[in-house]
Formats: structure tokens, C-alpha cells, sequence
């Protein structure tokens, strides 16, 4: 009886190491070939201003990928950025989330927003954000490709229909959630499928992936799709618009960022982007 015990126990002993062992083995196993994912919010665009010594940075908080591309190039060359900061930082937000954490938090100096985000969250007020130019404002629309879309509950049945994922976006959320609420529609009874930029709207109309989408007609939009082919949802939705903290009475500031959205406006290639007025404050 003794030799028995003496063997069973030495079988757990030995399951017990070659437990420890297969375990310790697929840790590391895992802790090679997967790696921690990095955080999936917002991309940035950084650059030195050559300012010794000085850690202050000046951020920026846009949507446009190439908006930002274009503001870090203007910004790290305009003389008064150079006087005041180290460093430019430009996040490309991707979402809701990402706008509404960074104009909630006030962690931004320069932003291009609609006003609906800042007066939603008092930024102004809090954070002494200050507009400093504005792009014109515009219609949305239903467009599609092979046809008129009619504003009918009948009509939409059965439509494929690509909205923006972006809640506060007003042509591309907003604005349809609203009409199809009037008419009766809703998720559960049409095809929505979402999108995370206008242009991926377009593509994918193109693509014959939808057969509507909701959106601003631009003036380059007439050489793939017919205006017939529009449908107005709603004659003026806000525009966008530029927006500096202004916590102190930083006049040079104030006129340095005028000049540079004004020159970002002016080089775009979008024709939209090209239209900006500039508020009064800048002498």
C-alpha cells in the first residue's frame, strides 16, 4: 500500500510540473507573437519648431487628413509659432469620440469643428475658444447613380442607403436620420450601411455596394454623378469652422493662425474648403 501511495503521489507530481511547463510555454509563446495593440484613436503629425528649450506644444485637432498634413507644414514655419512653442502636434480624429474628448477637455489650441460641438460642450465659455474663420455652409442631399431618389416611405423600402457613422454629422446623419424618422423608417425596417467619410460614400455608391447615400453636393461631384440625381434633404446645414483658444489676450496669435487656416483654405483641393471668411479682430 505504501509503494502504491508513493507512486500516485509521485504522478502528481509529475502532472503538476508538466502543468507549470505547457502554461509557462504558452505565455511566452503569447507574449512573442502578440504584442499589445496600440491605441486606435486619432493619427499625429508632429514636427519641431527649433525653439530651444521650450516644451510648450501647440496642438491641433482636425478631421481632414490632408487639412492636416497642411497645417503642420504652415504651422512649423509661421514666425509667431516659432516665438511661442517647440513643437506643433496635429491629430487627424477618427470618430466622434475623438472630437468630443478633445473639445470636452479643452486639450487643443487650434480646432476645425462644427459650432454644434463647441456650444454642446460650452468650450467657448470654459476654454475661451474663439472663432476665427468659418467655411460656408451647405445642403444635404440624397444622391444616387441611376435615378432621382424620392422622399417616400415607399420609394426607400428596400433601398440600400449609406449614412456617415459619425452621429453629429449633419448631411450625413443627422439630416436623413430625421426625414426617414418623419416617414416612418428606421434601422429596423431599410438597409443602412455605414460609412466613416464622405468620400468613402461616394466610392461605395459608385461601387454599386448602395444605391443612396446621404451627403453635401460639391462642386466636383458633377463629373461622376448628375445633379438631377440629388435630392435636397435640407437647404443650409452648418459649415465648419476654425476655432483658437484664446485663455489669454494673444493678438499675434489670434492674426498668425487667421493667416495660416487662410492659407490652408486657399491650397486645398477641395472647392469647399476654398470658400473661408475670416472673423474681425486682426488688425
Amino acid at each position: 500500500m505504501t509503494n502504491l501511495r508513493l507512486i500516485a503521489s509521485g504522478k502528481w507530481v509529475i502532472f503538476f510540473i508538466a502543468a507549470i511547463t505547457c502554461g509557462s510555454i504558452s505565455y511566452f509563446q503569447n507574449l512573442i507573437y502578440y504584442p499589445d495593440i496600440a491605441p486606435q484613436t486619432g493619427q499625429y503629425l508632429t514636427c519641431e519648431t527649433g525653439l530651444e528649450r521650450n516644451t510648450d506644444a501647440f496642438s491641433v485637432y482636425v478631421t481632414d487628413a490632408k487639412i492636416a498634413e497642411m497645417a503642420r507644414e504652415k504651422l512649423c514655419s509661421n514666425y509667431t509659432i516659432k516665438r511661442q512653442y517647440g513643437k506643433v502636434k496635429v491629430t487627424v480624429g477618427q470618430n466622434d469620440y475623438d472630437t468630443f474628448r478633445y473639445i470636452n477637455h479643452g486639450v487643443v489650441d487650434l480646432v476645425l469643428v462644427k459650432s454644434n460641438v463647441v456650444d454642446a460642450f460650452g468650450a467657448d465659455e470654459i476654454y475661451g475658444f474663439t472663432k476665427i474663420a468659418s467655411h460656408p455652409d451647405y445642403s444635404a442631399f440624397f444622391i444616387a447613380v441611376h435615378e432621382r431618389p424620392q422622399l417616400s416611405k415607399e420609394y426607400l423600402l428596400g433601398k440600400r442607403i449609406g449614412l456617415l457613422d459619425y452621429p453629429s454629422s449633419r448631411s450625413g446623419h443627422i439630416v436623413p436620420k430625421t426625414v426617414m424618422q418623419n416617414l416612418g423608417l428606421s434601422d429596423s425596417n431599410i438597409d443602412v450601411v455605414y460609412y466613416s467619410s464622405h468620400q468613402e460614400l461616394r466610392q461605395a455608391l459608385l461601387a454599386g455596394d448602395i444605391d443612396i447615400i446621404s451627403s453635401y453636393w460639391a462642386e466636383d461631384d458633377k463629373e461622376k454623378f448628375s445633379r438631377n440625381y440629388a435630392t435636397p434633404l435640407q437647404e443650409s446645414v452648418s459649415g465648419m469652422q476654425w476655432y483658437l483658444k484664446m485663455q489669454t489676450q494673444n493678438t499675434d496669435l489670434f492674426c498668425a493662425m487667421q493667416s495660416v487656416v487662410h492659407e490652408i483654405a486657399t491650397s486645398h483641393p477641395r472647392p469647399y474648403y476654398k470658400t473661408i471668411s475670416l472673423e474681425e479682430g486682426c488688425k
